[in-house]
């Protein structure tokens, strides 16, 4: 018993003391944690080096799009070819994916050889012989005269420019057929199997194996967003934000980044963590100074790098007795499967004296136990170098999500992890360290590359239909400039009616006098009250105006006007807003003063004078009994001598569009026109006085409060309406009014867009085609999300955070449709708008016999404010449409409380100029 126990510690003791040993010699390829951070940091930088495209040119890593833009979602369906080029034979696959209900993949693939003469030839020869293979794997498998999109794994350095295109830009391992270099492989490849009439392929996409590695973990698991190779050579590439990817154009959505990181180092950012047994080992390489990462980590290297290490051990005296044999000296004697074998966990020193007897060499139990921990601490290396890049990209992937944590999946492939006992332990362990915010789960590729390449064929096909239905659906909302021009045109017909005495009463939209007759001429000053009516608030102003250097200065105070006065008496309501100025002018100390005063009432009147406006309905909720028919001006002067405290010269009954025309007339005297475009749609301007039959006298102009949103309501416009504006309006409060409103206002952009997003997902389009009950809710989808999402400084990230808001559950896919969607509807409304004031312009231009006119047009409105794009195409269609027109868009500061006063004012001015008269 004792003596067992002696052994057992001198086995111990021998082999801590060579541990020891080969720790000594071996010291710089052991890297602490703190090396490793500053190696990701390293590789960090490289990586934005290489997506920039002004440092790409000098970057060593290379960050090469591969335009792969989506990963499986499961609902990829068919069959598909695949073609496995890069190697002493290649392979071809046929690879079926169904859906039901599961992810299912079926493959039959057939090897072919690649013959020197093939592969060392001409290249046109290579392209017909893998044609030639090609066609009669098809023959054999009966799938001639089938019509089948192929995936090519072509392991070669191309430079993309789309996703079925690549240019090669050198040959690599033992290819070398002529003619190729800097020839697109996808097109050389399509003309050789043209030449076989009786198959119909359809090359859809070249891929890389890395990329290939990915796509097939990823239609296991669609967390799957990085792809890793440890084999012969190594590799990695992930899905990258496109907003970061300078080398193409466009920042919707992502794209698989093939970052080529075996060139690390190659700059000489990695001279401090390189050996002398790395430059020997690259000095012998059959590329010199090239792929210096991947000579410290990869399959093909580690073998040799343990030969070159045990040969100055064995030189130093610390192996072998100092006695070396010659096939220690001969490169590539040891292969990473020796070193795989040496670390095995039992069979280890039995496996590492077995290799080192084959070597020529006589091994001693501590030669055994030292050459065992060299492979160790080489393949350790290997696997922390790994880790360090890998864990680089995950924290990109994190930060780009801007999540608190990041949960994500890593398709590996390559023998040095398939084979190696310990190494992928090793890898996940240092990664996990490195990456504490990343929960992260490892996935072995199964079927490799040539299955994904199949996979990337399947996405590329699923996401070419998915867009062509999805293009159906917004092709409805592409107005032709034949179809605006005949908007226009009808618009100009309606105006036309509106203004006739016996056509009026048929016209959609009413051109109501506003009984405004002059816009603001600088000479205007005072103190003039305004009230704004609208909502459920309700606003005082006292507006003071000063001639000469045309300033203005307001005062203002908000009222809530409570649901119990809003549907109650007219008479509640009106003592409400009178107790509301009573309160104003004593805050504001003015109790006694008669002042002028104008009302902005926004809701439908006819007007008789400038003073009277009946109401003709409520809308906005309110429903006050007593009101309708009536004047609203004679209301307010009976409440106000009710309360018997004050009097008021009550001047004029304002709309919101006309306070807009008359706030910009004020700085610029070539407005005469007033467009709001916000939460309702309305247009006024300034009509010749001959032209308006419902209003004696052919002197001057006088404003014309249009009311178009109601043009269509006589089926006009039937031919660009859609089945989604036909659901809104069938769901609205006024089914079958207000049709030109309801295409082009805020209140509805918003349900627009939910009715086509519930259409797009009943046909499994849009998130995963699960309609969740946010989304059948009418009106979650308000317009103000349209203009955050169409924001150009918004990321997708933030689009699937609003979406999220919303309780829609979408991917980065999902958002792209989604902005897509919400573009395509607020784009037409803007160019509805622009018809629309084409319309009113030309019609001015002809009625003034002008050849051009000069016009600007005040907007208001929350539409044209906050979307980041309506204003701009709303002025391209305006241009396009009235070429000979001149407009100007100019924003008005509160339309609604100085336009008001301002209308007052310029009342007034009228009134006095006719007194003296």
């Amino acid at each position: 018993m004792f003596a067992v126990h002696l052994m057992a510690f001198y086995f111990s003791k021998l082999k801590e003391d060579q541990i020891k040993k080969v720790d000594r010699f071996l010291y710089h390829m052991r890297l602490s944690d703190e090396t490793l951070l500053d190696i990701m940091a390293r590789f960090q930088a490289e990586m934005q080096k290489g997506l920039g495209k002004d440092t790409n040119p000098t970057a060593s890593v290379k960050m090469l799009p591969t335009f792969v833009r989506a990963i499986p979602d499961g609902s990829e369906n068919g069959e598909f070819l695949s073609l496995d080029l890069g190697g002493s034979k290649f392979r071809v696959l046929k690879v079926k994916v169904s859906e039901e209900g599961k992810r299912n993949v079926q493959m039959e693939s057939q090897f072919y050889p690649t013959p020197n003469e093939i592969i060392r030839g001409n290249g046109s020869e290579l392209f017909d012989y893998v044609a030639d293979c090609l066609a009669d794997f098809m023959k054999t498998k009966g799938l001639k005269h089938k019509k089948l999109p192929l995936g090519l794994t072509f392991s070669f350095p191309c430079r993309q420019t789309k996703l079925e295109e690549g240019i090669l830009t050198s040959w690599t391992k033992k290819f070398k057929a002529r003619g190729v270099q800097d020839t697109d492989v996808v097109n050389c490849l399509t003309k050789a199997i043209r030449k076989h009439k009786d198959i119909d392929v359809d090359i859809l996409a070249l891929v890389n194996d890395t990329v290939g590695t990915m796509m097939t973990c990823a239609y296991d698991d669609p967390y799957c967003e990085v792809g890793v190779i440890i084999g012969t050579g190594t590799n990695a590439c992930y899905m990258e934000d496109m907003s970061n990817i300078d080398l193409v154009e466009g920042d919707e959505g992502r794209m698989c980044i093939n970052t080529e990181w075996g060139a690390f180092g190659d700059d000489g950012v990695l001279e401090d963590i390189r050996t002398e047994f790395d430059r020997e080992l690259d000095l012998g390489s059959l590329n010199p100074g090239k792929q210096l990462f991947e000579k410290m980590i990869s399959g093909l290297y580690l073998g040799e790098l343990v030969r070159i290490i045990l040969l100055k051990m064995a030189k130093a005296g610390l192996l072998f007795g100092g006695e070396k044999s010659s096939a220690l000296h001969t490169k590539g004697k040891i292969e990473t499967r020796h070193v795989a074998a040496m670390e095995k966990y039992k069979e280890g020193l039995a496996n590492t004296r077995e290799i080192l007897t084959d070597l020529g060499l006589q091994p001693s139990e501590a030669d055994c136990i030292a050459v065992q921990h060299v492979c160790t601490v080489v393949s350790f290396r290997s696997a922390n170098l790994c880790a360090a890049a890998l864990a680089a990209i995950l924290m990109r992937l994190w930060e780009n999500k801007k999540a608190e944590r990041l949960r994500t999946t890593v398709g590996v492939d390559g023998t040095l992890y398939k084979i190696h006992p310990q190494y992928p332990k090793r890898l996940h362990k240092v990664v996990r360290r490195l990456a504490p915010n990343c929960d992260v789960r490892f996935l072995l590729s199964e079927s490799g590359s040539t299955k994904g390449a199949a996979m990337v064929t399947a996405v590329a096909s699923r996401v070419q239909a998915q867009q062509k239905q999805i293009d159906q659906v917004l092709a409805l909302f592409r107005l032709t400039p034949e179809q605006l021009k005949g908007v226009q045109g009808k618009m100009r017909m309606e105006l036309e009616y509106g203004l006739k005495r016996d056509t009026h009463l048929l016209a959609t939209v009413k051109m109501l006098p506003t009984y405004v007759c002059g816009m603001p001429d600088g000479t205007e000053k005072g103190k003039f009250l305004a009230l704004d009516l609208g909502g459920t608030n309700f606003r005082v102003l006292l507006v003071k105006i000063r001639s000469g250097r045309k300033s203005v200065r307001m005062y203002n105070k908000i009222f809530a006007i409570p649901l119990e006065i809003m549907q109650g008496t007219g008479e509640e309501l009106f003592d409400h807003i009178v107790q509301c100025i009573a309160d104003f002018l004593d805050y504001m100390g003015l109790k006694g003063a008669r002042l002028p005063l104008g009302f902005t009432f926004s809701f439908p009147c006819r007007q008789t004078s400038i003073d009277k406006g009946i109401l003709i309905e409520w809308t906005k909720g309110f429903k006050a009994t007593d009101c309708e028919g009536e004047d609203v001006v004679d209301m307010l002067r009976e409440a106000i001598k009710r309360r018997n405290e004050f009097d008021l010269d009550i001047v004029a009954v304002v709309n919101d569009t006309v306070g807009t025309m008359m706030t910009c007339g004020y700085e610029d005297p070539n407005c005469e026109i007033g467009l709001i475009a916000g939460t309702g749609s309305n247009m006024c301007y300034m009509e010749e006085m001959k032209n308006i039959e419902l209003v004696e006298g052919d002197e001057g102009k006088m404003c014309i409060n249009t009311e178009w949103g109601g043009f269509g309501d006589n089926g006009c416009i039937d031919d660009i309406r859609t089945q989604y504006d036909k659901k809104v309006d069938e769901g609205s409060l006024n089914p079958g009014k207000q049709r030109y409103e309801k295409m082009t206002s805020g209140m509805y952009l918003g349900e627009i867009v939910r009715q086509i997003l519930i259409g797009l997902t009943k046909q499994g389009l849009l998130f995963r085609g699960q309609i969740s009950e946010r989304l059948r809710t009418r009106g979650i989808f308000e317009t103000k999300f349209l203009s955050q999402i169409e924001s150009d400084r918004l990321a997708l990230l933030q689009v699937r955070r609003i979406l999220q808001q919303l309780g829609l559950d979408s991917t980065c896919e999902d958002s792209i449709v989604v902005k897509e969607v919400c573009g395509a509807v607020s784009r037409r409304a803007a160019q509805l708008y622009g018809a629309g004031l084409a319309a009113i312009v030309e019609k001015r231009r002809e009625d003034q016999g002008l050849e051009y006119l000069k016009i600007t047009v005040g907007v208001d409105g929350t539409l044209y404010k906050l979307h980041p794009h309506f204003s701009r195409i709303l002025q391209e269609t305006v241009k396009e449409l009235a070429p000979r027109c001149d407009v100007t868009l100019m924003l008005s500061e509160d339309g609604s409380g100085k336009g008001a006063a301002l209308i007052t004012a310029v009342a007034k001015r009228l009134q006095q100029a006719q007194k003296e008269k």
